[in-house]
Parts: structure tokens; C-alpha cells; sequence
């Protein structure tokens, strides 16, 4: 097409490009809590005690942390499409095999192979909200990809329970959900472009809209060679290793606290879940809409970011402590979608890279930065089950995840932004 023809308005690819890449986030989500939604029914097949269960809930984090670092370097090597692609096409696979499962070990070995192919996606996002996006659209860019985790965590306990209850069979339901990924594949290699230029759909607006509002950062980069300090990059690892815990903990272990503790079935089960983590979903784009807004009233950049994370984590950790003392399990409910939608906000973390990192490096950067999320993954469903076996009950792992809140509060605060807001 004649880019000329668009000058006097902008077209919108970037943000269709980063529609799908939600899409494909809520799809990831989706397969990823299948194993929790049908842990209740595996483990009484597979006669799994609770610290069994949390090693195989665990296994898929065990890939999917060791291969964020290099999937970000690939990323910066090759370009987020076709690792964007590569994962949605090997993630599908991986969750239709393990309805095959004869036992828990071969449910181990489908579920690292979920986490292997899994590991681009998010880094990828990164990396395009640094290549398409200006630095006062970058909180946006970030939550829309985000977003899509708690969306869908809350589809997927709706689906899957749908799924296994309409077929009858938890194997059945894995075997579809891996099916309908793997379709989506190519829509991301026909969609998504890693250069703005090479896009047919962009017209002259748009595309002087992005270079506009990224030479100066280039420039700047090339004179300066900026980098995140050292306290900055531990605080974010920090942060995102804490946040991540309560996260994944509730992603893990969630569907069977609403169960075990709460008396829920399976379809009130997959109902409540849905309505927590759609709160989580909520706070997710209410955390990029309102740092961007905040900052195009001139507020600096380190304010709005602290103040967001901090005041929201310092609300989780309260609502962990006030949990146990709620007897009424729609009142927990109510309370659990509290807690997400202000969890949520956390977020903002997958800006970061594009904000504090040199452009050739924000793959790397995102990658470390998973990495971190993503070892919390393995720690935290086997250390939830273990506390289970030796508590007997839910109440020290509520508990445990006040104390990550507040290490996460700690930890966001701690970021320095001051680089950051040296610049455009």
C-alpha cells in the first residue's frame, strides 16, 4: 500500500499486533493451568500425595526458567516473530501429549516440555513493546500483553472444568486445549513484523509516530551506552521473584485451596476462579493505563512506578493476613479477587527492560528478569506442598505469601528510575 496515503492520520498496527500477542498470552495461560484445575481428579488416578503433586505442578518452571536467559538472547538474535511462533506451535504440542500421561512421571516430563516451549512468549513481548511502541506507551504495551495471564487463568478454570466435565475425561480436555494452540500459530507469523518498516499495513504517521518517539532514546543510547545499575537490576529480580511466588503459588495451588479449604466442587471451582483472576486482569490494565496517564501529567516516572507497585503490594500482603479470619467462602472469594486485581498491578514489571535497558539488550534484560519470576515457579508449588503435608492446612502458606508481598514492596521500591527519566 501507498504509505503516503495514511500521512494525516496514524494507523493502529501496533496495537493490533498487540492484541494478538494477548490472545496468545490468554491461550498460554489457558494451557498452563490445565494441570491445576485437573490436579484433584490426576492425583486420585495417579494416588499423588501433596508433595508429589507440587513436583510435578513445579516441573513445568523448571524449563521454562532455564531457558528464559538464552530464549532472550534468541530473541535479540532472531527477532521476537519467530520465537513467538516456535513456542505457540511446541507449547500446543506439549499439552496434547500429556493427556497421554500413564502415571506422574511421564505428566513430569509433558509439563517440562510445556515450560521449554513456553519460555519465549513474554520476553518476545518485551522486546516488541521496545521496537513498536513509545516510551509513554510502554505501560500500556506492557499490560495488554500481561493482561492476558489473569484473563486467562480465569478462562482456563472455566474451560478446562467445562471441557472435563462435557468429555468426561481430563485427558480428553488436554488433548483439545493443545490442539486449538497449535492453530494459532500462524497467525502470529502472518501478523507480527520485528521492524515497524517492513509492516505493509503501516502508514507513513504511524511509522514516523515510532521513530519519532524512539530516536532519542537510540541516540542517547549510542552516546551514553545506559544501562541499569546493579541496585536496580537486583531490585527487579528481587521484586519479580516475589511477586512471582504469590503468583504462581495461586496459579498452582489456588484451584485446590478453593477445594480442600473452601469446599468448592469442580464447577464452582472453575466459576471462582474465573472470578478471581478476572479481577486480576483488571488491575493488570488499570496499572499501565493509569502510570501512562499519570506521567502525561508530568509526574516523573519513578513516582508513579513505586507508588503504583508499593501501595498495591502493601494492599496483597494485607489481604493475606485478613484471609483466614473470612469464614464465608464467597467473602474469600470476593477478598482472593481483591488481592489479584491489586497483585496485578505488578505487571508494570514487564515494561521495565523497554524502559532501563539499551534496545539490543532488552531481550536479555526480560529474560534475567523471567528467569527470576520463573524460578519462584519452582520453588514455590513445592514449597507450598510441603508446608500442606506438614501443617496439615492452608493457613501458613497464606502467611508465607504476606511475607513475599512485602519482600515484593521492598523490592519495587527499591528500583532507580532516575536514568530513566533522563530521558524522552
Amino acid at each position: 500500500m501507498n504509505r503516503m496515503a495514511g500521512i494525516g492520520t496514524a494507523s493502529a498496527v501496533r496495537w493490533r499486533i498487540f492484541a494478538i500477542i494477548f490472545v496468545l498470552v490468554v491461550i498460554n495461560l489457558i494451557d498452563r493451568v490445565t494441570l491445576s484445575i485437573a490436579m484433584p481428579a490426576i492425583s486420585k488416578e495417579f494416588s499423588l500425595e501433596p508433595a508429589i503433586q507440587g513436583l510435578v505442578l513445579s516441573a513445568f518452571f523448571w524449563s521454562y526458567a532455564l531457558l528464559q536467559i538464552p530464549g532472550g538472547w534468541l530473541i535479540d538474535r532472531f527477532g521476537p516473530r519467530a520465537l513467538i511462533t516456535g513456542a505457540t506451535l511446541g507449547w500446543g504440542f506439549f499439552q496434547a501429549i500429556a493427556g497421554l500421561a500413564t502415571g506422574g512421571g511421564t505428566l513430569l516430563i509433558s509439563r517440562v516440555g510445556l515450560g521449554a516451549a513456553e519460555a519465549p512468549l513474554f520476553p518476545a513481548g518485551a522486546k516488541l513493546n521496545s521496537l513498536w511502541l513509545s516510551p509513554r506507551e510502554r505501560g500500556r504495551g506492557a499490560v495488554l500483553v500481561d493482561s492476558g495471564a489473569p484473563l486467562g487463568a480465569a478462562f482456563g478454570g472455566v474451560i478446562i472444568a467445562w471441557l472435563i466435565l462435557s468429555l468426561g475425561s481430563w485427558r480428553s480436555a488436554f488433548v483439545v486445549a493443545g490442539g486449538a494452540t497449535m492453530a494459532l500459530g500462524a497467525l502470529a507469523w502472518w501478523y507480527v513484523r520485528d521492524d515497524p518498516a517492513n509492516h505493509a499495513g503501516v502508514n507513513a504517521a504511524e511509522l514516523a509516530v515510532i521513530k519519532a518517539s524512539t530516536a532519542p532514546v537510540q541516540a542517547a543510547s549510542k552516546r551514553a551506552a545506559p544501562s541499569i545499575s546493579s541496585r536496580s537490576y537486583l531490585a527487579i529480580l528481587v521484586g519479580r521473584m516475589s511477586w512471582a511466588m504469590i503468583n504462581f503459588g495461586l496459579l498452582t495451588w489456588g484451584p485446590s485451596y478453593l477445594a480442600q479449604a473452601r469446599g468448592f466442587d469442580l464447577k464452582q471451582m472453575g466459576g471462582a476462579t474465573f472470578i478471581m483472576f478476572f479481577g486480576g486482569m483488571f488491575g493488570s490494565l488499570a496499572s499501565g493505563f493509569l502510570v501512562d496517564k499519570l506521567q502525561d501529567r508530568g509526574m516523573p516516572r519513578g513516582a508513579v512506578y513505586k507508588s503504583a507497585l508499593g501501595v498495591t503490594g502493601l494492599g496483597v500482603m494485607l489481604a493475606f493476613l485478613a484471609l483466614p479470619q473470612v469464614a464465608d467462602r464467597i467473602a474469600a472469594v470476593a477478598l482472593l479477587s481483591v488481592t489479584l486485581f491489586l497483585l496485578y498491578f505488578g505487571s508494570l514489571y514487564w515494561s521495565l527492560p523497554a524502559i532501563l535497558a539499551p534496545k539490543d539488550k532488552v531481550g536479555v534484560v526480560g529474560g534475567v528478569m523471567n528467569f527470576a519470576g520463573s524460578s519462584s515457579g519452582i520453588a514455590v508449588p513445592i514449597i507450598t506442598g510441603l508446608i500442606l503435608q506438614a501443617t496439615g492446612a492452608y493457613l501458613m502458606v497464606l502467611y508465607f505469601f504476606a511475607a513475599c508481598a512485602a519482600l515484593y514492596v521492598a523490592g519495587s521500591l527499591l528500583i532507580d528510575f532516575r536514568q530513566a527519566e533522563a530521558r524522552p
